[in-house]
């Protein structure tokens, strides 16, 4: 599949770029452009500077958003911006496949409430990691900053894009992705979206029947204490989470 990756010199972008290119033809664009792997600089908060970009291109992972949950909003306005431009040369250049990396803070408040806050504290006493009930996709947006709510926008957005003219758009509600794939902190070992499980997940997303014209899907790996509901990533992407932070605890407290 020929696909344009946006903001690709991102860390998720150079983690999937490492993990797809023997897969599918990649190009990329980013502020920070990289000849020797055919990223070229562009600005997508720009239209005009990416639009050769879209050409002769089946599918976009679109990556190129600040990812600073603490972003004043002014900063989300213009990566909103962003969003439309992306979307608008996806449609102008007839792109059928449209993956976007959400985020999990779209409902970020709901770790508030019980069980969750116990579990992004690590406080496991009296909490059975089997009866966790799981937020799903389908759950009211609870924005926990204007991060969340221009990912959100984001998705309402694709919704629009994907019922008037026809591109398929699948959101990815990413967790914690580290540069060194490893929890940090106790809410890590619930959130953690593994290098590996992360290219998985996208290409899944690549490969998932055109049919699925608009989805909302939550990344994280096969956790022990994860609450993000993996269902429907499950049926509707064949996507399968092979690993579990759980297992990094002990390497993480050395």
């Amino acid at each position: 599949m020929r696909v344009l990756v946006t903001g690709a010199n991102g860390l998720i972008g150079n983690i999937l770029w490492r993990g797809l290119a023997g897969e599918h033809s990649l190009r990329g664009v980013d502020r920070r452009p990289d000849k020797t792997r055919g990223i070229v600089r562009a600005d997508v908060r720009q239209a005009r500077s990416m639009r050769r970009a879209f050409e002769n291109v089946e599918a976009v992972i679109d990556l190129a958003a600040r990812p600073a949950v603490d972003l004043p909003w002014d900063k989300v306005e213009e990566d909103m911006q962003a969003r439309i431009n992306v979307l608008e040369a996806a449609r102008v250049h007839g792109v059928r496949r449209y993956v976007f990396a959400s985020s999990n803070h779209v409902t970020g408040l709901y770790e508030r409430d019980e069980p969750y806050a116990s579990i992004v504290a690590g406080t496991y006493h009296g909490v059975d990691p089997a009866s966790i009930p799981l937020i799903r996709s389908d759950w009211p947006i609870r924005p926990d900053s204007a991060y969340g709510v221009g990912k959100a926008f984001a998705e309402a957005a694709g919704r629009l894009y994907a019922e008037e003219h026809g591109i398929s758009c699948l959101f990815l509600r990413i967790g914690t992705v580290l540069a060194d794939d490893r929890p940090h902190t106790p809410r890590h070992f619930a959130t953690l979206l593994s290098h590996a499980d992360l290219v998985r997940l996208v290409d899944c997303a690549l490969r998932a029947p055109l049919e699925h014209r608009y989805g909302i899907y939550y990344g994280v790996s096969a956790n022990r204490w994860r609450f993000w509901d993996l269902a429907n990533a499950q049926e509707e992407l064949g996507f399968e989470a092979h690993d579990d932070a759980e297992r990094l605890r002990f390497v993480a407290d050395d």
